[in-house]
């Protein structure tokens, strides 16, 4: 039997499977300056259409928020860069003075995508950028052949805002917003609220290009995951790493993007996900086969929103597809792991890279031989919902 573990996640060392699948500091410097260049630009632009075009009552100033897989902690350099890009997700969030019983006032969606996109094209044209308008639900600012930056718009009450910008954070939420700012590179004074506060955002809608609005909760998943990483503990940076791991073979096997989306990877995982201390390899194995059988029905996660969506977003012929590469990759994993002799390292690299790609290090020394008791005293009990007791009384 081998240990497989170091190559995926080796203290740091360069070629590790970790290492090779992040952003690197360029890319990732690229998009947040994109990024900001966006936010800087809608600011003044929002503000001063907001009465003229808009149909408010008086001038506000947009809120910004990055999201999606910078957040969750889970961006991957994707396989094959390009035709694949990496991308950022940053939400615009309008307050709303004239709210109506069911949501901001009809109308205003379509006004809302003209007036970002006419001023987003002029910051195109000036930085030699692409605006991509095929989107339904939002815009799309192509920065270079690896990158883009999605713009998608949202509505909530002005009179949520404000209540939000009083409350206080603990000190303990303080020092964690501050390394997500400094990652982020989000500025307060400049509209973006830090994650903890949009909690108290109730009414929020997304505007659709149609004109039409819906009811969305953008930090729904994200609050969630994030409450799933807290309860293993230590264990919740190994549930990350899964994460990552499982995008980056996506990516690998689906060039075009046809494949299961972040998301749904996301959430099956976390739904059943068990730690094992330093064998990234075997929870790998294990999460690969949670998703082979996840991938194959829908995907639903009532702690996100009551289990109404599905988000496994694949038709019938790309889920049985999924589902049995999914699958594949759990066998062969195992395979690798356990079926090989000490004299075949190379041989489970092999199996490895067909798996993963080329991003996983051939370098036999990476490989350890392993007695197989590790798997059995290094894997945690799951986590488990306490009982349900019924009310009792003394006497």
């Amino acid at each position: 039997m081998l240990k497989l573990h170091k190559l995926l996640l080796n203290e740091g060392h360069a070629q590790s499977f970790d290492e090779q699948i992040k952003p690197r500091d360029l890319e990732r410097r690229t998009l947040v300056q994109a990024k900001n260049d966006i936010r800087d630009h809608l600011r003044g632009a929002i503000r001063a259409a907001s009465i003229e075009v808009l149909g408010q009552d008086r001038m506000v100033e947009p809120r910004f928020r990055t999201q999606g897989s910078w957040t969750y902690g889970t961006c991957v350099r994707p396989a094959h860069l390009p035709p694949q890009e990496m991308d950022w997700d940053f939400g615009v969030y309008l307050p709303v003075t004239v709210w109506q019983d069911h949501g901001p006032p009809a109308a205003m969606a379509r006004l809302y995508f003209d007036l970002v996109e006419t001023a987003l094209q002029v910051l195109c044209d000036k930085k030699h950028w692409f605006l991509d308008k095929s989107k339904p639900t939002c815009s799309r600012v192509r920065i270079a052949t690896w990158g883009h930056i999605d713009v998608p718009l949202y509505a909530a009450p002005e009179e949520e805002f404000l209540k939000i910008a009083e409350k206080s954070l603990s000190e303990d939420q303080l020092r964690a917003l501050c390394r997500e700012a400094a990652v982020l590179d989000e500025s307060t004074d400049l509209g973006e609220l830090w994650e903890a506060k949009w909690a108290f955002l109730d009414e929020v809608h997304l505007a659709i290009r149609n004109g039409a609005w819906k009811r969305s909760d953008p930090e729904a998943v994200a609050n969630w995951f994030e409450d799933r990483i807290n309860r293993f503990g230590a264990g919740g940076a190994q549930l990350r790493r899964v994460c990552r791991y499982l995008k980056a073979w996506r990516d690998y096997h689906w060039v075009a993007g046809s494949g299961p989306s972040s998301v749904a990877i996301m959430i099956s995982v976390a739904q059943a996900f068990e730690p094992v201390w330093h064998r990234d390899d075997v929870a790998l194995e294990k999460a690969a086969d949670v998703l082979g059988r996840a991938l194959a029905g829908d995907i639903r996660e009532h702690g996100i929103d009551g289990g109404a969506e599905d988000f496994n977003r694949l038709d019938t012929d790309a889920r049985r597809v999924a589902s049995m590469k999914a699958s594949e990759l759990s066998r062969q994993l195992y395979l690798a792991r356990v079926n090989l002799s000490p004299n075949l390292k190379g041989e489970a690299i092999t199996i490895m890279q067909a798996q993963l790609g080329p991003r996983i290090p051939m370098d036999v020394a990476l490989v350890e031989t392993d007695g197989g008791a590790d798997v059995v005293r290094l894997t945690t009990a799951a986590p488990v919902a306490p009982p349900v007791v019924g009310s009792t009384h003394a006497g």
